[in-house]
């Protein structure tokens, strides 16, 4: 497996190194993999779950509590839940999405894949993104876990990230070159 120095030297890496292993020696890394899924989608739609996780004036106990909760509520494996309970006994529950995006990038990095996320100003069609994965794999040569979004600020084309490699064809980025080039 090989992976960048970044990932396995930040916290959120080694934490998730942490977890990688554990749920390998588990033989749980699809499980574990989907309640982390799970929970970044509870990240993402609850304003009051990310306020909590990063509320210094929050107890370990409470935050404890917190994990135990949501745990609970969204079925998550014994591991996952276990892990909750260590991160917040460390306080570290603030790095969650860092560590749950370091996790998909070991993951992946097991199976031979790479992740990519595509932007986009309006939502790409199955048959668009079919295309898109079918292309990014040719050009680099292994499996393509894309990931879409819509950022309406583009106002049109799109722009696709590969690891720290960017293709920016957004009409955004287009403009904004001919008005500096205007600029002199």
């Amino acid at each position: 497996m090989e992976l960048s120095a970044g990932i396995k030297a930040s916290l959120a890496g080694r934490y998730a190194s942490a977890l990688f292993d554990l749920a390998s020696e588990a033989g749980t890394v699809s499980a574990v993999e989907a309640d982390l899924g799970g929970l970044q989608a509870a990240l993402r739609e609850s304003d009051d779950l990310r306020s909590v996780i990063v509320n210094p004036q929050v107890s370990r106990g409470q935050l404890g509590q917190v994990m135990a909760g949501i745990a609970a509520h969204l079925k998550l494996s014994a591991l996952t839940t276990n892990f909750l309970g260590v991160l917040a006994e460390n306080r570290r529950v603030a790095d969650l999405p860092s560590i749950i995006r370091a996790f998909f990038a070991i993951a992946a990095a097991q199976r031979g894949e790479v992740a990519a996320e595509v932007a986009s100003a309006h939502p790409l069609s199955a048959a668009q993104l079919a295309e898109l994965e079918s292309k990014l794999r040719a050009r680099e040569g292994r499996t393509i876990k894309l990931q879409s979004r819509v950022d309406p600020a583009l106002l049109g084309g799109l722009v696709v990230t590969i690891g720290s490699k960017r293709i920016d064809s957004s009409i955004r980025t287009r403009l904004n070159s001919l008005a500096q080039a205007m600029k002199g």
